[in-house]
């Protein structure tokens, strides 16, 4: 149940773009950080290059793309081992869709409290309780 924020600059335009963004990191995070697709949300935004600067120049100038990619996950779901693999993958992922990436490119897992952290109106740490509840109610 992961909220997904991407914004990036590239100066490769097609229609697909933003929706071959959304399903990269779906994916990836589907695979890497198991989490479920079907409450995943993705919110993806583009950033002219000329808006964009790292290491004291714009993208445009340096004729390079980036992404900076938020991820917030229910802390403890996720080893540091997955974050480390899910940020490389990204990176090569993105480089595919984008094109040459400046090293100055970001992703932030983001680990919130499950009782500060849900979606459809329950926290996560709720959801937790209930499933033991409703497994423990089978059992009996």
């Amino acid at each position: 149940m992961p909220l997904i924020t991407v914004s990036y600059s590239s100066s490769r335009q097609s229609p697909s773009l933003k929706a071959d963004i959304a399903n990269a990191v779906s994916e990836l995070t589907a695979e890497i950080l198991h989490k479920d697709p079907g409450v995943t949300a993705i919110i993806v935004k583009s950033v002219d290059a000329s808006d964009w600067f790292a290491g004291g120049r714009s993208l445009a100038e340096q004729k390079l793309a980036s992404y900076w990619i938020d991820i917030h996950v229910t802390e403890g779901t996720n080893t540091k081992d997955e974050k480390a693999a899910y940020l490389a993958a990204m990176f090569d992922r993105m480089a595919d869709i984008l094109g040459p990436l400046h090293p100055e490119t970001y992703l932030h897992v983001d680990e919130v409290k499950g009782d500060a952290y849900g979606f459809g109106g329950l926290t996560q740490e709720r959801r937790y309780i209930e499933g033991k509840l409703e497994v423990a109610l089978q059992a009996a």
